[in-house]
This record gives structure tokens, C-alpha cells and sequence, in this order.
């Protein structure tokens, strides 16, 4: 039996929670506007840390934030900050927390304003995701010219911990950019997404 090849992040071998989400999500074009915040707020939880503590915590985070349903948690207020600064299920941040509070009432106020959030987002890689032919890890970048333009385009409707280096690993995990190496055999699979989509 072939052993299956993989993008060689650091890690992941042998981690059951790492290589199933390397193998099912990481990559995968995401359209919805919900789930593209959900994974905004979680890579800037991410800040100083590495992804897969994140991943370990996304069910925690889930419970502390309401599935993130924008709607809740534009909601929240000083008790439920107290609460959340007090769970250990999640990374507890007072900046990080208050950055998906906030997130969530500008969210909320984009589509009120008629701007949906996939929309701005996949608009600037003209709708279809970028298909990059990176043979080793140390080829992929941590930032790229289009992520610094959608890390200004994010701060400048009031969004906070979304820099260029987030916002290249949230395009990445995302489908926005297809950055699994040609030699994972997810590379094809998620071209193939984005030839359908």
C-alpha cells in the first residue's frame, strides 16, 4: 500500500486532528460569508501561537461563541466577556475577545450596508481561487502582495488581528489560494474544487 504524501507542515505527521483537517478542510474554497468570519476570528486567535492549538480548542471556541452566529455575539456583553475571559476552552485574550466582538457588529453592519463579506473577499482574487505550483514548504510565502491588500481592505472597515501573515494563512485554509504542495495529494483535489466552483 502507498503511503499517502502530504504537505510536510511541521507536526502534523502522526497527529490524527492535524492530518484529518490537512485532509478535509485546508484548502477547500469556502464561499460562505458565516464560515469565512468563523475562520477570520479563529486565525486571529492564532496570533503568537501555532494552528493546531487553535484546531484542538475550535469546539471550545465554538461553545464560547455561539457557533459564531454573528448576530449572538454582537450581542455579548461585559458579563459574557468576563465569561469567556474565565473559559479555558478557549485562547483567553482580552484584545483577541474583544476583536471578535467587535467583528461581529461590523460583520453585521456590512450586510446592512448591502456589502457581503464573501463577496469583498473573493472579489479581490477575481472569484476563483489562485492555483499556486509550490514543489517544496520552504517556496510558500508567509504573505504575498494580494494578502497585504486584503489585510488593509479588513482594518479599514475596523477589523483587528488580521494582518497580511493571518490573512495569508486565513486565504490558504480557506481555498482562496490552493498552497498544497504539487507533490500532497490534496493539490489536485482542491484544483479540481475550484474548476467547479
Amino acid at each position: 500500500m502507498n503511503e499517502i504524501q502530504r504537505c510536510t507542515w511541521r507536526g502534523m505527521a502522526g497527529d490524527p486532528v492535524y492530518e484529518a483537517y490537512h485532509d478535509t478542510e485546508w484548502g477547500v474554497p469556502e464561499y460562505d460569508s458565516r464560515a469565512l468570519w468563523e475562520k477570520l476570528v479563529l486565525d486571529g486567535f492564532q496570533a503568537g501561537l501555532s494552528w493546531i492549538t487553535i484546531l484542538r480548542k475550535r469546539d471550545g471556541f465554538r461553545a464560547a461563541f455561539a457557533d459564531f452566529d454573528p448576530e449572538k455575539v454582537a450581542r455579548f456583553d461585559e458579563a459574557d466577556r468576563a465569561r469567556l475571559m474565565a473559559d479555558a476552552g478557549i485562547i483567553r485574550s482580552n484584545g483577541k475577545i474583544d476583536a471578535a466582538i467587535n467583528g461581529a457588529r461590523i460583520y453585521l453592519d456590512m450586510r446592512e450596508r448591502g456589502e457581503d463579506f464573501a463577496t469583498l473577499l473573493w472579489d479581490m482574487v477575481g472569484g476563483a481561487p489562485i492555483q499556486n505550483q509550490w514543489e517544496v514548504g520552504a517556496q510558500v510565502p508567509a504573505q504575498t502582495p494580494l494578502a497585504v491588500d486584503m489585510a488593509k481592505a479588513l482594518k479599514a472597515r475596523g477589523f483587528k488581528f488580521c494582518g497580511p501573515v493571518i490573512v495569508y494563512a486565513f486565504m490558504q485554509a480557506t481555498g482562496f489560494v490552493n498552497d498544497h504542495l504539487t507533490t500532497c495529494f490534496r493539490h489536485e483535489a482542491c484544483r479540481a474544487m475550484a474548476a467547479r466552483a
